[in-house]
């Protein structure tokens, strides 16, 4: 159901707090935006699973030809929409059953992906709670790359090089993100870190990942030859990770990082001032499977995909009138300013 062109004009009050969401979130619920689409996603859900095995059928056909790298590519896009399923399921957005949502999010993830939906809730919902807080998202921490100039200034040797470059680097290194995601997930199973006593949990995802990993590497050695296999696995991967990276860098980067006074922000502030939009029609919707609608994924994580965009324009004007600012960009606007941040990060280094 689209949402009304009534006006938001509401007696909200304007001060910091949880006050000035409670309005827009009555709203968005009284036009049924936060009611789940089952239908929707079992339909995706199944299309995506029939292209997954026509592809992967289509591999040992193509196995003794070079050509077969042309299916690395559309197997890696279509990955991406496996984990945009294994996403919405992580968020309950799916399914009103948690266990339904649980299996959901291990078979796309752990099974399908070779990632661990454990690992990758864990993370994601971490950077919910605090968007772009230094301390307290994992997606701004220190890693091979930083986003804060006091971040820069610990950096040494080869990690201070990396911090210098990091804005022309970042592509490249999305090159890798595929094969970073599942050792992450590898060593959180390994490690057992966050399962309860008799680790079930931890059984369960580490049988998932080994048929992934099993089922992957038989597909390829019965398929072709090992150099063929190993360029097919590194396209398919680098395609798959940068996908990824172009779809969730545009969100934040370049956006407030809160410190002190941020921690002081009410929800709607926290996730507004903190996301930014990407703006281009349906086909950015759908190569970034609708997250480009940041602002109204983080106001409200379990809103399914399909309704973010129907949601747009409501949270658009009540940010207006509550004086939010509330950020939308051009697809390639939004790297060029996500780029610009991690460039101005780096210049103190350049300059030594």
């Amino acid at each position: 159901m689209p949402p009304s062109s009534a006006s938001l004009t509401t007696s909200a009050p304007r001060r910091a707090g949880a006050g000035e969401f409670a309005p827009l979130l009555r709203l968005v619920k009284s036009q049924g935006l936060l009611e789940r689409r089952t239908g929707w996603y079992a339909a995706g859900i199944a299309v995506n699973a029939v292209i997954l095995v026509a592809v992967t059928a289509a591999v040992p056909v193509l196995g003794d030809s070079w050509w077969v790298l042309a299916l690395a590519p559309v197997l890696a896009l279509f990955w991406a929409r496996t984990a945009f399923y294994g996403h919405d399921a992580g968020h309950s957005q799916i399914s009103s059953s948690r266990r339904v949502n649980q299996w959901l999010g291990l078979l796309h993830g752990n099974l399908l992906l070779g990632m661990s939906s454990a690992w990758w809730n864990d993370k994601h919902n971490r950077h919910h709670a605090n968007p772009n807080h230094v301390d307290k998202d994992p997606d701004v921490g220190v890693g091979v790359l930083v986003w804060t100039q006091t971040q820069a200034e610990r950096r040494e040797g080869l990690a201070r090089w990396l911090t210098a470059n990091q804005a022309r680097l970042f592509f490249p290194l999305l090159l890798l993100e595929g094969i970073a995601l599942k050792v992450s997930s590898i060593r959180m199973i390994i490690a057992g870190d966050g399962w309860d006593r008799r680790g079930r949990g931890r059984l369960v995802e580490g049988l998932l990942l080994a048929a992934h990993y099993a089922g992957y590497v038989t597909l390829l050695a019965v398929s072709m030859p090992l150099g063929r296999a190993l360029a097919f696995a590194f396209v398919h991967h680098a395609v798959f990770g940068l996908h990824l990276g172009c779809v969730f860098a545009p969100n934040h980067k370049g956006m407030e990082m809160p410190d002190g006074d941020g921690e002081r922000w009410g929800h709607l502030k926290r996730q507004v001032l903190t996301s930014r939009n990407v703006t281009g029609g349906k086909v950015v919707d759908w190569f970034m499977g609708g997250l480009n609608h940041q602002v109204e994924h983080h106001l409200f994580p379990s809103m399914p995909r399909p309704h973010l965009r129907l949601a747009r324009p409501v949270v658009r004007r009540y940010c207006e009138e509550q004086g939010v600012k509330y950020t939308e960009a051009a697809l390639l606007d939004s790297y060029r300013q996500a780029l610009s941040h991690m460039h101005a990060v780096g210049a103190p280094l350049r300059r030594r």
